[in-house]
């Protein structure tokens, strides 16, 4: 049986389901941090070796999921345009990272345990 490296600590991973067949995950999340950081869908797709087509589609399957836009895009020009996240895309990523927080340390003992398990 393969055992855990040291350094590797068990993490949780939050998948927050929202109607039917809504998913909000840690990778839509960071693709909407990527996006906020980078300025650009496809900067922020780069950065995370995705295609712009495919953070496109992240980015509109997270707007049907909330039911307005969360982010807003520029045509180039003058200011050279770009995107960036909504009040809405900002809040969603804020209300996600806090469920992240508090389910992490609901679990903080559960997960140490199961850290000294992984090591013996």
């Amino acid at each position: 049986m393969t055992r855990p490296a040291p350094d590797q600590h068990p993490r949780l991973f939050i998948r927050v389901m929202i109607g039917k067949d809504g998913k909000l995950g840690p990778g839509k999340v960071a693709l909407l941090e990527g996006i906020a950081a980078q300025g650009s869908i496809a900067k922020a797709a780069a950065a995370m070796k995705m295609s712009y087509r495919r953070a496109w589609l992240l980015v509109k399957a997270t707007e049907e999921l909330v039911g307005k836009p969360v982010v807003e895009t520029a045509i180039g020009g003058a200011e050279g345009g770009g995107a960036r996240l909504t009040k809405t895309g900002k809040a969603v990523v804020a209300a996600y990272r806090e469920i992240e927080r508090e389910a992490a340390n609901g679990a903080r003992a559960s997960l140490e345990a199961l850290a000294k398990l992984a090591k013996t």
